[in-house]
């Protein structure tokens, strides 16, 4: 650019900036740009408080975005799980025999949730499998009476956790024996299904390390148990 190109286009940016200044003040990277070139102009013996101050609001601010940001995020996935959640516990009120109802849980809660595994455990007395639930043998497990404590109980030293979220290093062949894929994280969800009754475990597992974690919240999953051991409770009433 020749020098006279390069005065006209001096002039015009100027021109610009004084109509409208806030295109140099709401831009952080041209004010830091500037703000530097003053401090080097002054030398290194001088310090300017204001630039120290502005250095300082700008490390704020930055924080201030990453925590809208965070906050944001967590209220989409927020949002997001509610709608699974409500989607999920509206499949509940589809089956018409217990069959039916334990079929959806396996084939469609998985996808719904967006979770590679679902299955219910009952505690059970007898000794030899009710032959009439052959055919759920990949989405019920029967099991021996204290087997829902003796699985979650150790990992959290806790025995009254409506909720158990954890990751898996290990899965349990006995739980994760029909899983597709290695378990690497689990929701165990404790069922009471009242007085007198023997209580079960509905386990969600995810291949996806993340997908449960001991720091995430547990309302939702919380709600979605209560609804699915009311939902049990009716066929097994």
């Amino acid at each position: 650019m020749d020098p006279q190109t390069a005065a006209q286009a001096e002039e015009i940016l100027r021109d610009i900036i004084i109509k409208n200044p806030r295109i140099v003040l709401d831009d952080f990277a041209v004010m830091r740009s500037l703000v530097s070139a003053h401090d080097q102009l002054r030398g290194e013996n001088i310090v300017d408080l204001r630039s120290v101050a502005m250095k300082r609001l700008e490390t704020r601010l930055d924080r201030l975005e990453a925590t809208h940001r965070s906050v944001i995020a967590a209220a989409y996935d927020n949002l997001s799980g509610t709608q699974q959640i409500n989607s999920a516990i509206l499949k509940f009120m589809e089956p018409v025999d217990f069959g039916a109802f334990l079929g959806v849980t396996v084939k469609d809660i998985p996808e719904i949730l967006r979770i590679d595994f679902a299955c219910l455990i009952l505690e059970t007395k007898l000794q030899e499998p009710d032959p009439t639930l052959t055919d759920l043998s990949s989405v019920l497990i029967p099991a021996p009476t204290g087997f829902v404590d003796q699985y979650v109980a150790p990992a959290t030293g806790q025995d009254d956790l409506k909720v158990t979220l954890r990751s898996v290093s290990s899965p349990s062949a006995f739980v994760y024996a029909t899983a597709s894929g290695t378990i690497a994280s689990e929701a165990c969800l404790r069922l009471d299904f009242g007085a007198g009754t023997l209580p079960g475990l509905l386990v969600l597992g995810s291949q996806d390390p993340n997908q449960f974690s001991p720091a995430q919240g547990t309302d939702l999953l919380t709600f979605f148990g209560t609804v699915y051991e009311r939902a049990v409770r009716r066929w097994l009433s």
